[in-house]
C-alpha cells in the first residue's frame, strides 16, 4: 500500500464515555486535515470497574469495530484502557494501523520536563489499581516519588453532568484531600474525563500545583508520528463521526460543546 492511500485514511478514537473527548479535540485542532472516528462505549460505562478480562474485550470488540473504517490508527482515549488491554490491542490490531495509548506519552512528558517533588496520579480504581504511572515513571526515575489515588466517582458524575457545581465541588475536595496528596508538585489526572473538571482540581490546590492532563501531549505523540511517516492528511475538512453503544443526552451536549460545530452521532451497539 502506498504512502498516499493510508494518508487519507482515518484516525480512530476510543473511550467507555465523554472523555476521550478531550483528546478528540486535542486531535482536531493539531491536526485539522484529519478525519476522527470516535467510538464512546456508554453502554458498559464506566471501565473502572470492570475485571481486567472484561475491558480487554471490550477494547478489542470496538478496535475490530473502528478498522472497518479502516483507521491508520488506534488511539486508546482511555487510561483504564490503556492500562489494562494496550497489549492485547496492540497484538489484534498487527499491522493493520498503529496503536496509541494515553500513558505512555504522559510518562515519557514527565519524565523530559520533570523538576523534582512529589506526583501524584488520580484516576479510577482499575487504572491506579494496576499501578502503571508508577511502574512506568519510576523506571525513568527511580528515587521519584510517585502517589495514586482512585477517584471512581468522578466518572459517573461527569457523564451525569454534575460540573461546576455544589456536588462536584464537594466530590473533588473530599478525593483531593486525601493525605496521600498532600505536598504533590505534579498532579497527573490518569483519567482523560478529568480534564473537563481541569479547572476546579487547579483551584482545589490554588493553582500552585501543576496539573497534567493528556489530551494536548497525547495529539502531539500522534502528529510527529504521522508527521515523520508521511501520513499527516491534507486536503479539505474532514467530516468526523461519532458513535456511541448506548444514547445518553450528555453525551450529545458535551460533544458538541467540545467540537462547536454540527457533528453526526450515532448510536451502535456493537454487542448484539
Amino acid at each position: 500500500m502506498n504512502t498516499n492511500s493510508r494518508q487519507e485514511k482515518p484516525v480512530g478514537i476510543f473511550d467507555s464515555g465523554v472523555g476521550g473527548l478531550t483528546v478528540a479535540n486535542a486531535i482536531r485542532n493539531q491536526l485539522p486535515g484529519e478525519q476522527i472516528i470516535y467510538f464512546g462505549d456508554t453502554f458498559h460505562l464506566p471501565y473502572g470497574d470492570k475485571s481486567r478480562e472484561s475491558v480487554q474485550y471490550y477494547s478489542t470488540r470496538i478496535t475490530d469495530f473502528l478498522l472497518e473504517f479502516d483507521c491508520k490508527v488506534i488511539l486508546i482515549a482511555c487510561n483504564t484502557a490503556s492500562a489494562s488491554a494496550y497489549e492485547e490491542v496492540l497484538h489484534h490490531t498487527g499491522n493493520k494501523a498503529v496503536v496509541f495509548n494515553v500513558i505512555d506519552p504522559i510518562v515519557k512528558y514527565i519524565a523530559q520536563n520533570f523538576n523534582g517533588g512529589k506526583i501524584g496520579v488520580i484516576g479510577t480504581k482499575g487504572t491506579i489499581n494496576s499501578g502503571t504511572y508508577q511502574m512506568k515513571l519510576k523506571e525513568l526515575i527511580p528515587a521519584l516519588e510517585v502517589v495514586g489515588v482512585a477517584t471512581p466517582l468522578l466518572v459517573p458524575m461527569i457523564e451525569e453532568g454534575f460540573i461546576f457545581d455544589d456536588i462536584s465541588n464537594a466530590i473533588i475536595r473530599t478525593y483531593l484531600s486525601d493525605p496521600l496528596l498532600e505536598d504533590i508538585k505534579t498532579l497527573i489526572l490518569g483519567c482523560t474525563h478529568y480534564p473537563i473538571i481541569k479547572r476546579q482540581i487547579e483551584k482545589f490546590f490554588n493553582f500552585e500545583s501543576d496539573v497534567i492532563d493528556s489530551g494536548n501531549i497525547v495529539a502531539s505523540s500522534v502528529k510527529d508520528y504521522l508527521e515523520s511517516n508521511g501520513l499527516l492528511r491534507a486536503g479539505k475538512k474532514p467530516e468526523h463521526k461519532f458513535f456511541i453503544s448506548d444514547y445518553t443526552e450528555y453525551f450529545e451536549k458535551i460533544s458538541r460543546m467540545f467540537f462547536e460545530e454540527s457533528i453526526t452521532l450515532e448510536e451502535r451497539n456493537i454487542w448484539r
